[in-house]
């Protein structure tokens, strides 16, 4: 399948997925109210539809496709079908980040606390870009990103236990959980302009990604600037984690299942997948978050564990194939 055909299938599914998330919820809406909503949107209907549902749906559009985007990223650099955006430790210090803005009182400023989120994703890049600057080998950076993952939990769960009260103490783990509820216009934007950097960077190590797939020793007499194409692939993944969780706090599996969806339909290239894998992250979280809003629960769940729910067997069945094929 042509790559443009690809992605005129997949933005035609999202936006599928986008309209029935919007009309959708769980204030039930007469078809009169439907037309009220759409003809007259400062009605009370409009509201619902354009003011709560359309802003969470296009944060969960944004979302999912940074950890889409960031994810094929991380699988084709590290060559290792198993990797997410979360491999490179940019989530826990993101998340760490959330926890101290929260913690510190800063939850009444607006965008304090997306801010932090993004800064701990800025700090903890910048360390991983410089290592991967000093570094070919894909073992290097999946052990300098758990030692990362690990230090920024330890810290996360040190906050838990200096919190001040046990609300600070809730925010966090809500945060911590993952969520696009009560997003709105202000914070899509807000996210956009890191997004976009990070895809663009993304975007520009395509052709090192490409490269990589005939072994580290033809990429590195290519002529092509591996190490600052990798250097792109880093920092562009660690920019779309980190405002991603700043714009949702973290949720997984995603950035891991997306690139899976459509990889056999692309032959495994993995600059022709960046793309495709964006858009199916972007599906995936839609579909999360509405499954999350019509689950029938007394309290609406966290869009974090609607992913891991799903993401988990997902996970356990591409790892059963990986041990199949070592062992083939």
């Amino acid at each position: 399948m042509s790559l443009v055909r690809l992605c005129l299938i997949m933005l035609a599914l999202l936006a599928l997925a986008a309209a029935v998330a919007i009309l959708l919820g769980e204030t039930p809406l007469s078809l009169g109210q439907y037309l009220q909503a759409l003809t007259h949107p400062a009605s009370p209907p409009g509201e619902v539809l354009w003011t709560i549902r359309a802003p969470r749906v296009a944060m969960a559009i944004l979302v999912g496709g940074a950890l889409g985007l960031a994810g094929a990223t991380m699988q084709g650099l590290l060559r290792n079908p198993l990797a997410d955006p979360g491999v490179l430790g940019v989530s826990a210090i993101s998340g760490l980040g959330a926890a101290l803005a929260i913690a510190g009182g800063l939850a009444a400023v607006p965008g304090a606390i997306e801010l932090s989120a993004l800064a701990g994703a800025l700090v903890a890049g910048g360390a991983v870009v410089a290592i991967a600057l000093r570094l070919r080998e894909p073992e290097a950076l999946i052990l300098f990103g758990v030692a990362i993952s690990a230090f920024g939990g330890a810290l996360t769960a040190l906050v838990f236990n200096l919190a001040p009260s046990p609300v600070a103490i809730a925010e966090i783990l809500a945060w911590l959980m993952g969520s696009v509820e009560n997003r709105d216009w202000t914070d899509s934007l807000r996210a956009i302009v890191p997004m976009a950097v990070g895809a663009a960077l993304c975007l520009k190590a395509g052709r090192g990604l490409r490269m990589l797939t005939l072994g580290e020793e033809a990429a590195r007499m290519s002529g092509l600037p591996m190490p600052r194409l990798r250097a792109y692939a880093v920092a562009g993944a660690a920019l779309l984690t980190g405002a991603a969780v700043a714009g949702a706090g973290v949720i997984g599996f995603v950035g891991l299942a997306a690139p899976h969806m459509v990889r056999a339909l692309v032959k495994d290239d993995p600059r022709r997948i960046l793309w495709p894998s964006a858009l199916a992250g972007a599906l995936l979280l839609v579909v999360a978050d509405l499954a999350a809003r019509l689950a029938p629960t007394d309290q609406e769940l966290k869009l974090g564990v609607v992913t891991a729910l799903f993401g988990a067997p997902v996970f356990a069945l591409l790892a059963w194939r990986a041990a199949r094929s070592w062992r083939s």
